[in-house]
């Protein structure tokens, strides 16, 4: 296990207004942000869903804006938006306003899964050896990782860790469901954003996916994406510690998760922190036939049935 002997710092601002609250959190870690004026910079939203950001699924295009002026302050002026997060990207691009705004700005804005990819091995991997990524990833200096505040049915949260899943290409679900914590912490081995920053101003509590929209009014930035991932957890009721693949990262080097070795910048902790319900996620595992956290029968049971479902089918457990 590694022991990590320093401290991080992680921002968290509060407020209503999406352009001055993400200002603000960036502000609290700009001098830790490596980005030099000559880099290639991606920005990786999560658009997972073709639905608006008001729905607590998709990252709002006014979090992003801010961050691509806080690059240009940098002197960073290539600059991509990509994302490959379902077969409809190139529709949530235009429902989240990405599109416009990349229009606007003029910022390339590129599909990942139409992109060409290339095969790289995951060295010390626990579950996945290799695993394909889009090839604009690649020839990218650094990453902007801009997820969402969202409870996960399967891997309990979905914050910066696994937002990084929308850069692989080809069967992303079937390849990475299996074993999900050890494999989101595999994937994420490969990559060390240089800023993480956590779309909290309409979260989605219950699933991530056909969730209920709550209201946090919060952004949370970071470069220690385990710690961001930690205090994202925390703000939504959920001990870190209990997190499956959050707790992998820290003891495989990739950031620290414990609270009592981050410092929290900005609003505290404990004035945004707000109960996210997992009661539609537990009941979405246990219609599987699935507990929390999986067992091995688990496991076998989900690539039988949940891997394989053919995606044309309607969800079963959309809100009536």
């Amino acid at each position: 296990m590694s022991v990590l002997r320093h401290r991080s710092r992680v921002a968290i601002v509060k407020g209503t207004n999406h352009y001055e609250t993400t200002k603000q959190a960036l502000g609290l870690v700009i001098d830790e942000v490596d980005v030099e004026p000559d880099d290639r910079v991606l920005i990786k939203p999560n658009c997972v869903s073709s639905k608006p950001p008001n729905t607590g699924v998709t990252t709002d295009s006014r979090v992003v804006e801010p961050i691509i002026e806080f690059l240009r302050e940098k002197g960073v002026h290539d600059i991509v938006i990509g994302e490959g997060g379902n077969p409809g990207t190139k529709k949530t691009f235009r429902i989240t306003g990405l599109k416009d705004l990349a229009k606007r700005q003029g910022v390339e804005l590129i599909n990942l899964n139409k992109d060409k990819w290339e095969e790289l091995p995951i060295p010390g991997s626990v579950a996945m050896n290799k695993v394909k990524i889009a090839r604009t990833v690649l020839e990218c200096d650094r990453i902007i990782n801009v997820p969402k505040l969202k409870i996960h049915h399967m891997a309990q949260v979905t914050l910066s860790l696994k937002n990084l899943m929308g850069v692989v290409v080809d069967k992303r679900g079937q390849l990475m469901h299996h074993k999900l914590h050890e494999k989101i912490v595999d994937l994420a081995s490969l990559f060390t954003p240089a800023l993480n920053v956590v779309d909290g101003i309409v979260g989605a509590e219950r699933d991530e996916v056909v969730g209920s929209p709550i209201e946090s009014n919060v952004i949370i930035a970071g470069v220690d994406m385990v710690s961001v991932d930690a205090i994202g957890s925390a703000v939504m009721g959920l001990d870190p510690l209990k997190v499956s693949h959050i707790q992998q990262a820290a003891e495989r080097g990739l950031g620290i998760s414990s609270l009592n070795y981050i410092d929290v910048l900005g609003d505290t902790l404990e004035s945004v922190r707000r109960k996210f319900s997992t009661e539609y996620s537990d009941e979405k595992l246990e219609s599987y036939g699935l507990s929390r956290p999986l067992s091995e029968e688990d496991i076998t049971n989900m690539m039988s049935n949940f891997t394989e479902r053919d995606p044309r089918v309607k969800n079963p457990y959309a809100k009536k």
